[in-house]
């Protein structure tokens, strides 16, 4: 795509906020955009930023739509820090947006948007693009607005369609200066809009009319980038997110058990995505609910848990809070459930379209009574796919609800993704009844002490199900306290065993030290950058990340009594900390972050330099 006059500078990683009104187009522009950079074989991560109003007001900055997306040729844990390149479609994305560009950085604007009226509504006295407060910036002054309607004048398209297609110039720019393919752009809109060719024809016109337009303006000084492709294992990729990652892994679950998958679920923001995955997979057999509240959605999986399906519910955290009383009742019963928890900002409704970590300690102790139960967190977008795999073969075996920890930064998040074979994956194991004669609704495995899964409508099976505290054995209701003692105790017990069948937790670095680096969840991207970089310069730091909460891995007591310090950076005020200092009776350093955005590696870095320079 380069001309010969071209000269090309070869870059390690690059950072692009894409930036507009809702209604603008940014997520699509940054979702396509990342679909050329899968092409361009680099890898990269995502991290999609949109207002929790369904439309707030045009033009304020209050509804701004953001999309950041960080590609380089070396591994890639988060979606960036600060932009390289910021794209603004008018003035109130520059006005929310410029902190977070690096000095230096280029600026692209429609300077057809940058109106009185506009610079007004933005909070703007004075006008951004002569004032001087962008001389510290490479800012383009492009005329999208003007110029996305003259390259589709010959088509006869009304205004407010091709106003609508100004994104597709903004992508074209960006095209040119990162030396992008059209395919994927060219193949999105092919297959969205087959039904409607002129559509078609006027977006492909407006993709090349910005790309030939940054070709022409001296601001490039005919330099452009490029990013060479990453080392990435060999196989088939796909651009995945976390939720879409999830629903695949109950897909791929429920076909390596021999199960039927059903999902009930309530939609709720930032988790409904995962239902709306889950519905495109009917051909495979799988049943799914909306239902009307996020009762109905658990009980529903309960129920059909108890039919001897793979069941799963999915939600965000006001939801898990509605679902307690019907979790506590899957920890009696003890049958397989699969509860996906995309946490985000709280507490009520909170900030519903932004992240945060602080359900943790609603999952671990959010039930009334004593109702234990496995906890997990998946560390990134695809890594969502293994741990629900990972939900699915602890539940089936330990005849337990496992709660799964995404976040809406993973959860909506999107990277590259490696498609596995399935001879690859680990055969799931139902933990169905086999000997009939032996028989008991609470008889336990001796290893596992998990309960025979007994479905129902088979002779010889009948047993009793409900909420109300079980006899031993016989599964009959029981009254009697020292049953009750013992069955708690069985119940604890179980899921503790369950710690000898999950993978040690590994320190990168040195084994005992002065400072450890604990993170869990989403945290991970930001945790291993800082890592990666300090280590790089010398820092002698260890790094630890957990995915096992509940129980924790065997060896986690071990590593925590090798060090004298411990840091913990989480999206919450410090609930892992609070679990770790109780349990293992250590000091730990929180570092909380409660801002609705994930961590940056340099706010974690910085973090730890300040306390490698303070040793008392």
């Amino acid at each position: 795509m380069t001309t010969k006059q071209q000269k090309v500078v070869e870059l390690e990683n690059v950072v692009v906020r894409f930036a507009g009104d809702s209604g603008d187009g940014m997520q699509l522009t940054g979702a396509l955009f990342s679909d050329a950079a899968a092409i361009a074989g680099n890898d990269f991560a995502t991290f999609p930023d949109y207002p929790a109003e369904i439309r707030a007001p045009q033009g304020t900055v209050s509804g701004v739509s953001g999309f950041q997306i960080h590609f380089g040729h070396k591994e890639i844990y988060t979606s960036g820090d600060l932009a390289d390149v910021l794209v603004a479609m008018n003035p109130a994305p520059l006005k929310k947006n410029l902190m977070w560009v690096k000095k230096g950085g280029t600026i692209i604007v429609d300077t057809d948007t940058f109106t009185d009226k506009a610079l007004e509504k933005a909070g703007y006295a004075k006008n951004p693009l002569s004032d001087g407060s962008l001389n510290d910036y490479q800012l383009i002054n492009a005329p999208i607005t003007e110029l996305t309607k003259k390259s589709v004048e010959d088509l006869g398209l009304d205004n407010k369609m091709i106003l609508k297609s100004r994104n597709m110039f903004a992508l074209g720019i960006m095209f040119y200066i990162f030396n992008r393919k059209f395919v994927a752009a060219d193949e999105f809109f092919e297959k969205k809009f087959k039904a409607n060719p002129l559509v078609i024809e006027s977006n492909k016109k407006i993709l090349r009319a910005g790309f030939n337009y940054a070709e022409t303006i001296e601001a490039l000084s005919r330099i452009t980038y490029t990013v060479e492709p990453a080392a990435l294992a060999k196989g088939k990729y796909r651009n995945i997110t976390g939720n879409q990652a999830v629903a695949l892994g109950l897909v791929v679950a429920s076909r390596k058990a021999d199960l039927p998958l059903f999902l009930g679920s309530y939609p709720i923001t930032p988790a409904t995505e995962i239902l709306q995955a889950i519905s495109g997979y009917k051909k495979y057999g799988v049943r799914h609910l909306q239902a009307e509240d996020e009762i109905a959605g658990i009980t529903s999986a309960i129920g059909a848990a108890f039919g001897g399906s793979l069941a799963a519910t999915t939600t965000s955290g006001p939801g898990l809070s509605l679902k307690t009383e019907a979790i506590g009742l899957a920890v009696m019963t003890e049958l397989p459930l699969i509860i996906i928890d995309v946490q985000r900002a709280g507490p009520s409704t909170g900030l519903p379209t932004k992240p945060e970590q602080s359900d943790l300690l609603q999952a671990m102790y959010g039930r009334h009574g004593e109702a234990p139960l496995p906890v997990l967190a998946a560390s990134s977008a695809s890594n969502c796919f293994s741990m629900t795999l990972e939900a699915a073969r602890i539940a089936l075996k330990y005849m337990t609800p496992v709660i799964l920890l995404t976040d809406g930064y993973i959860g909506q998040a999107t990277e590259p993704w490696r498609i596995p074979s399935m001879s690859e994956l680990p055969d799931l194991k139902p933990n169905f009844v086999r000997d009939l004669e032996n028989y008991g609704p609470y008889r336990r495995d001796p290893e596992t002490l998990s309960r025979m899964w007994a479905i129902p409508g088979i002779q010889g099976l009948e047993h009793r199900i409900g909420g109300l505290e079980k006899q031993d054995i016989t599964g009959q209701v029981s009254h009697d306290p020292m049953n009750h003692q013992k069955m708690v105790e069985f119940r604890k017990e179980k899921i503790e065993r369950i710690a000898k069948d999950i993978p040690k937790a590994e320190v990168h670095g040195e084994k005992q030290g002065d400072l450890l680096i604990l993170s869990w969840g989403s945290t991970y991207g930001a945790a291993k950058t800082a890592y990666d970089k300090l280590t790089a310069e010398g820092k002698n730091i260890s790094f630890v990340h957990l995915k096992y909460i509940h129980p924790f891995p065997e060896n986690l007591g071990e590593i925590l009594y090798n060090f004298k310090r411990i840091l913990i950076p989480e999206m919450n005020m410090g609930q892992l900390k609070i679990i770790i200092q109780s349990k293992y009776l250590v000091p730990v350093i929180g570092f909380n972050k409660v801002m609705g955005i994930p961590f940056k590696a340099a706010e974690i870095e910085d973090k730890i330099v300040e306390l490698l320079n303070h040793k008392d």
